[in-house]
């Protein structure tokens, strides 16, 4: 590989600096997965985590104490980053700071509801969840608990972040509503934030409906639009948004044999990691008793994942499939640094 980026950069300094400076940032994030509690102050409609009972396999650890002791001891492993999920990491500011402490790099997956303060979080980076658009994001996600539906969800998400830079929107666009993406984008461009979009996957629902797949490209062709209408916003490439929609790129089909986003700890992915596919370095999903490693990134249930951050991983670990061509290579190229935007601890979240 080496010798085929040579032939390629050979004319393009440009190209071969922007490349060398992502390589050099990437080898500082070593990052793991950790699921901070149980407990949600939603129950969002396609949820995996609740779709598979997640808060039930484990008991999690409470103790502030216990929680910097285990972000202590991950960052003595040579962890770096901190990818911190649930249920709601909001819920729990003390956890978050315990990474905080140990670690240059946190990030924490929230549906909203409840905003991270922003002292001594300034450079914690905020996944902010977004289903459907429109009236969708309510009928999808604002469920109390107890089950009751309530209103306004996204509506008191922005007004938590507003011109927030740590805010960043993982919006799951589905086939059924392609409608709602530009006023939805819009919303979030005017409230100082930006998004990437997703693909919603109700997990739990079984195969998908062959309706919605024949819907594919008429959402992709929404989603293109909407970028182009907003490049400062919507942080992602069409390289991307092809693949998060299509599940395919031009040398493999998204599947479990192919998805990074693997614990290399667990033993049940002993011939996976032997497949000659790469899969991230160094990464592991902590349940939230400090000490279960999980099967993945996210629920397990292969069939019908389309994690909008494995896939990300899955395209930014092939850079062997985008030599073909400098037009290739720098597709790539403009793929990473949209992946490295979405972070606020990032070099290249305002390059």
């Amino acid at each position: 590989m080496i010798d085929r980026l040579q032939v390629l950069l050979r004319d393009e300094p440009d190209l071969a600096g922007r490349l060398l400076a992502l390589r050099a940032f990437a080898r500082r994030v070593r990052t793991r997965e950790y699921h901070l509690t149980n407990a949600c102050n939603l129950r969002c409609k396609g949820c995996w985590f609740f779709a598979y009972d997640f808060d039930e396999r484990t008991r999690e650890a409470r103790s502030p104490e216990s929680w910097r002791l285990f972000a202590k001891e991950q960052a003595a492993q040579g962890t770096t980053a901190a990818l911190l999920i649930g249920g709601e990491p909001a819920l729990y500011p003390d956890r978050v700071a315990a990474f905080v402490e140990a670690m240059e790099f946190v990030t924490i997956s929230s549906n909203g509801l409840r905003a991270l303060p922003r002292a001594g979080f300034e450079r914690v980076a905020i996944a902010l969840s977004l289903f459907g658009g429109g009236p969708l994001d309510d009928a999808l996600r604002a469920v109390r608990p107890s089950g009751r539906p309530f209103s306004g969800l996204f509506d008191t998400v922005l007004a938590n972040y507003r011109d927030d830079p740590r805010a960043h929107f993982i919006y799951a666009i589905t086939p059924d509503a392609p409608e709602h993406i530009e006023p939805t984008v819009r919303r979030i461009h005017d409230n100082g934030n930006r998004v990437t979009f997703n693909y919603y996957s109700p997990y739990g629902a079984g195969p998908r409906d062959p309706v919605a797949q024949d819907a594919e490209q008429r959402l992709l062709d929404e989603a293109l639009r909407v970028r182009e209408a907003y490049p400062e916003t919507v942080g992602v490439t069409p390289l991307y948004l092809r693949t998060i929609v299509t599940g395919r790129t031009h040398w493999a089909a998204w599947s479990y044999d192919v998805c990074p986003s693997v614990s290399r700890s667990h033993p049940a992915h002993a011939q996976r990691l032997a497949n000659g596919h790469p899969v991230l370095p160094h990464f592991d999903a902590y349940a939230a008793d400090q000490s279960t490693v999980n099967f993945c990134c996210a629920s397990g249930e292969c069939g019908e994942c389309r994690d909008s951050q494995a896939m990300f991983s899955w395209l930014l670990v092939s850079l062997p499939h985008f030599l073909e061509s400098t037009a290739q290579l720098a597709e790539w190229i403009e793929l990473a640094e949209s992946y490295w935007r979405q972070f606020v601890w990032s070099p290249y979240r305002d390059a």
